[in-house]
């Protein structure tokens, strides 16, 4: 199990070396009050002056401290690497890369400047941590942080809210489920009142990570002692309470060195304390910290290696996604715009590899067009629309000129049937800008779903873009022609001949006839017979045309002409003083129609909605047939050939292919993050079984 600890200081360096906190390793977070002693318990713990000690605010930033035990053999090998080191206690900082110390005053003096570097001279804090590697072959493996001390007063240039950022960056240490906390506390204050045990309650509400130190052992005051307080009488912590003594500011002045000061504090522990001497003193802590280090490891080690493979699957995502450097400009831009040309149309086919699940595109939504949008606005035009049955009857009139009518003029159906097909023309043009639409949005979607890559050039996704863009608005006015034409094509010819058609006044002339027997069956004898009636010689009747469909009785042309006279011929008022002028009296709106009026508006109100019907169904068949010829397959076949020929050009290839500022950046970010997984994965896996237990 002693592995385990170089194996945690192996990957602390790993992901040291990208700068980056994704992986939360076990290690030991020292907690305490200002000047409580939290520095004097880690040089205690390390055998040297290493560290900036004084009053008031030393520690200024996080000091990461890994103690690396050097074997005889270990310390050769070390000295074979580091161009023979000959002193057998050295340290290396992470930001000062290879520089070896061997001097520990100057690896202090190395910590003030660089605390001082980043942090100012006047008291101010920083989050961001020194990295510190002691080799001794007097320390036990420990990896320790040692964190600046609980304050409450802000002093020279420390912010007003500095004891919330103090204890932020305490929480962010001590929040790690795999770190174990060193909660510091003097044997001179009340441990009811410690900051360090309160803070770590609050991230350990069981304390199956806390570990309690009591410093300051021999300032308590005179008839008092800490019995109690390391018996756990006072306040229980699981990991157990141990006291330690420091040194006094004084001793460190005259230059006391730490293995006279465990020599002193283990007499100290013997005269005061002699039945927990053995349980206490820096020794023993060392030995503690290094068994609950290493139990530590080993509980959190399954599950650290379960986070390393899940994050290098992710980064490996990551970094697939951001594409490999282009090293032949001309190659890559080729493919990108073959790739996009055929995810382009495989979307339209329905055959693209991002299949939508939240909504319809491509093929699927023009389908939904053409048969759900442009169908049932189709079918929910009124063939008669806009007609009312006075608008016929006074098209049939001025259809028929001057003279009387003895039939239905041909050319008022044709006239008012027109009026109803012209309606047909703007729900088919609608249909066209939908679908031009959506092979707008088309566009986006293969940037999104299915070409990632061009998200890494801009410039080129932008260019694709406006030539698919260009091309579309090319192909809508030629589309927009012949929809429009086709419907001009219905508008152009009439055809009454239509087999539809025939059939239809086939059954219209067998049904008016029925009614016209019918109602001759029920006029009294005293009334004549209209001589037209069937069997007169009349035959056109019968053959499918509709000229002699209706034929209007004498008497329903006497009283037609009649109610014409009497309207026609109404007396000048005897009240009004003056004469009316005939021509301008206005066409009554709204009347009552003779029999034949109504039967001639009835017969061609019904030839209109057959003839009508027979032209929907062919602009419902034709519109989208259209459609899919002259601007999606046209855009299918030619979209490639147009990308090709406005942009695989030499001139541009330097600007389209110009990565987004960041993306080179994340890149590389990413490749060091996964090396950095990798390895760290390659030392996990290094651990055997047997270094477990």
């Amino acid at each position: 199990m002693e592995a385990l600890i170089p194996v945690i200081n192996k990957l602390q360096d790993v992901f040291n070396t990208v700068g980056s906190d994704v992986i939360q390793l076990p290690q030991i977070a020292v907690v305490g009050t200002q000047s409580s002693g939290k520095s004097s318990v880690l040089e205690s713990l390390v055998g040297k002056d290493l560290l900036p000690r004084g009053t008031g605010v030393v520690t200024r930033r996080p000091l990461i401290l890994q103690l690396v035990n050097l074997s005889p053999e270990d310390r050769r090998k070390a000295a074979g690497e580091e161009n023979g080191i000959e002193s057998e206690e050295w340290g290396k900082f992470l930001h000062t890369k290879n520089k070896i110390y061997t001097d520990f005053d100057e690896i202090r003096q190395e910590i003030e400047n660089e605390t001082e570097r980043i942090s100012g001279n006047n008291k101010g804090i920083s989050a961001e941590p020194i990295h510190l590697k002691i080799f001794s072959p007097h320390v036990v493996n420990l990896t320790l942080v040692d964190l600046p001390g609980i304050t409450k007063v802000p002093v020279g240039d420390q912010p007003k809210d500095i004891e919330i950022q103090i204890r932020d960056l305490i929480l962010r240490y001590i929040s790690n489920p795999n770190s174990i906390i060193l909660a510091v506390t003097a044997a001179n204050t009340d441990m009811a009142t410690s900051e360090a045990l309160k803070v770590a309650r609050e991230v350990d509400p069981d304390g199956r990570r806390t570990l309690a130190v009591i410093t300051k052992l021999d300032l308590m005051d005179a008839g008092t002692d800490a019995m109690d307080v390391l018996m756990g009488r006072v306040i229980p912590v699981k990991l157990g309470i141990i006291g330690v003594v420091n040194r006094s500011q004084l001793d460190i002045n005259n230059k006391k060195i730490v293995a006279e000061a465990i020599r002193d504090e283990y007499a100290f522990l013997q005269k005061k304390y002699p039945s927990l001497a053995n349980r206490n003193g820096t020794k023993y802590l060392a030995r503690t910290l290094n068994r609950l280090l290493m139990h530590h490891i080993r509980d959190c080690l399954p599950e650290l290696k379960t986070r390393i493979n899940v994050l290098a699957a992710q980064y490996q995502s990551l970094l697939n996604s951001y594409g490999e450097p282009v090293e032949d400009k001309s190659a890559t831009l080729l493919q990108l715009i073959t790739k996009f040309a055929s995810e382009y149309c495989n979307t339209i086919e329905g055959t693209a590899k991002y299949i939508e699940t939240s909504e319809l595109c491509g093929g699927a939504r023009i389908c939904y067009i053409f048969h759900e949008t442009f169908g049932r606005t189709l079918e929910s035009v009124d063939p008669l629309g806009g007609l009312t049955t006075i608008d016929v009857l006074t098209a049939i009139r001025n259809a028929t000129g001057p003279r009387p009518a003895l039939f239905v003029p041909e050319i008022s159906f044709e006239l008012l049937v027109k009026r109803q097909v012209k309606r047909l023309e703007e729900p088919s043009l609608r249909c066209v800008e939908l679908v031009h639409e959506e092979m707008q949005r088309i566009i986006q979607h293969c940037s999104n779903y299915s070409t990632q890559e061009l998200l890494r050039f801009p410039k080129l996704h932008d260019a694709i873009v406006e030539v698919v863009t260009s091309l579309l608005r090319k192909r809508l006015p030629v589309t927009n022609e012949m929809v429009h034409n086709l419907v001009a094509i219905e508008l152009a010819y009439i055809n009454t001949k239509h087999p539809d058609f025939a059939d239809a006044c086939g059954l219209m002339n067998s049904n008016i006839e029925e009614q016209r027997r019918n109602r001759m069956r029920e006029l009294p004898p005293s009334v004549p017979r209209d001589k037209g009636a069937p069997g007169d010689g009349t035959q056109d009747a019968g053959t499918g045309g509709w000229r002699g469909m209706v034929k209007a009785s004498k008497s329903e042309d006497g009283a037609y002409e009649e109610k014409t006279k009497y309207m026609t011929s109404l007396p000048a008022s005897p009240q009004k003083g003056h004469a009316i002028n005939l021509l301008d009296v206005p066409v009554p709106v709204s009347r009552k129609l003779s029999a034949r009026e109504q039967r001639d508006c009835e017969v061609i109100e019904r030839l209109i909605k057959s003839y009508f019907l027979i032209v929907r169904k062919n602009i419902q068949d034709s519109v989208p047939k259209a459609v899919m010829h002259f601007l999606v397959n046209n855009v299918k076949d030619n979209l490639q050939s147009e990308l090709v020929g406005q942009l695989y050009k030499t001139l541009l290839l330097e600007d389209l292919l110009t990565e987004s500022e960041d993306m080179a950046q994340r890149r590389n970010e990413a490749a060091d993050m996964l090396k950095a997984l990798q390895r760290a994965s390659q030392v996990i896996a290094e651990i055997r079984e047997t270094h477990l237990w």
